[in-house]
């Protein structure tokens, strides 16, 4: 039976998501306060296998709370939640190490459809958190070359990502595709540059499969780039 701590100051979403839990045959504790749940995670790192975290909390808010967790190297699956849809908010907790967030009010299916999600993931007890790499809902794992969006694998080729790797590493900055050529196939290529292309393509057609979103920006006459 999987152990979830749900992070809220309101006793009425708290009860409410706790008794839910419960009724699909999970374990749950909830806490009202940062502080508290910090130090109920970092006593034991392996008493919990998911925390349910709200931003705003007395004693710590929530995003210092997944701060300090991820510094410890602690990789327990943390899915956020806030009250205001705020595209901030997102980012600063997705950027910290979020595996997932939602927006209050929520409806609680979706909540325990994520929560099944997380629960059925790679576990991350053992990963260095130096090794991964993360742009929005992807996430990639350079020593364990692996990739998910929006917590699904993706299956990409060694070309494709070391592709992906390069654009990720550099988010915001324009490759060109001579620089992707030497990034990805060597300084000692010979070949046509319109080989990024075609690889770009098989990249953004698998990542698209799973989040119908655009992810790799083309910029016209210079290259490719991940990030605004």
């Amino acid at each position: 039976m999987s152990k979830i701590l749900v992070v809220e100051d309101e006793p009425q979403i708290a009860r409410f998501v706790e008794l839910e839990l419960k009724h699909e045959e999970y374990e749950a504790v909830t806490c009202g306060d940062g502080r508290q749940a910090l130090e109920m995670i970092q006593k034991d790192t392996e008493e919990f296998d998911l925390v349910v975290l709200d931003i705003m909390l007395p004693g710590l808010n929530g995003l210092e709370v997944l701060r300090r967790l991820r510094k410890d190297g602690i990789n327990i699956p943390v899915i956020m939640l806030t009250a205001r849809d705020s595209v901030m908010d997102k980012v600063s907790g997705l950027d910290m190490g979020a595996n997932d967030y939602l927006t209050k009010p929520f409806a609680i299916e979706e909540l325990l459809a994520r929560i099944r999600a997380l629960l059925r993931a790679p576990k991350a007890e053992n990963t260095n958190e130096s090794d991964i790499i993360r742009y929005e809902d992807i996430v990639m794992d350079t020593a364990k070359h692996f990739v998910t969006v929006n917590d699904v694998p993706v299956d990409l080729t060694l070309k494709e990502f070391g592709l992906l790797q390069s654009l990720l590493e550099n988010q915001s900055i324009v490759l060109t595709r001579e620089q992707l050529l030497e990034r990805v196939w060597g300084y000692d290529y010979f070949g046509e540059t319109n080989v990024v292309d075609v690889y770009i393509r098989y990249v953004r057609s698998k990542l698209e499969e799973v989040s119908n979103r655009k992810y790799i920006q083309t910029v016209r006459g210079v290259g490719y780039k991940i990030g605004k």
